[in-house]
């Protein structure tokens, strides 16, 4: 069953490579990208797009920083000390009148 799912995990791995690696391939020409005052960047359209998912993929991570931060200067809570089990025998309680009186009702209306 681990061979399956290893195998299972480098066909997906393998699928997506070279579906990326196809889509490098087909989007070879060249793209311009304009930003202000007249700047511009030429380059393969694939390297503009991977910029573009770098580039966000950073934004996020910066934006998730002070987050990080604060949850590890948040105090943690102190561990739980286990309870120790008690001497006491556990008793069943018996069903009151009233409890054993709705078990005893009809099911359906039957």
């Amino acid at each position: 069953m681990k061979n399956l799912v290893w195998l299972l995990k480098w066909i997906l791995k393998a699928a997506i490579f070279f579906t990326l690696f196809a889509f490098a391939l087909n989007n070879q020409q060249e793209a311009t990208v304009r930003f202000f005052f007249g700047t511009q960047w030429r380059a393969p359209m694939v390297l503009v797009v991977l910029a573009a998912f770098a580039a966000g993929m950073a934004l996020g991570v910066l934006a998730m920083v002070p987050r990080w931060w604060r949850h590890r200067a948040a105090p943690q809570p102190a561990p739980a000390e286990p309870l120790a089990p008690t001497a006491t025998a556990t008793t069943i309680d018996e069903p009151t009148s009233s409890e054993t009186a709705l078990a005893n009702i009809p099911r359906h209306g039957l």
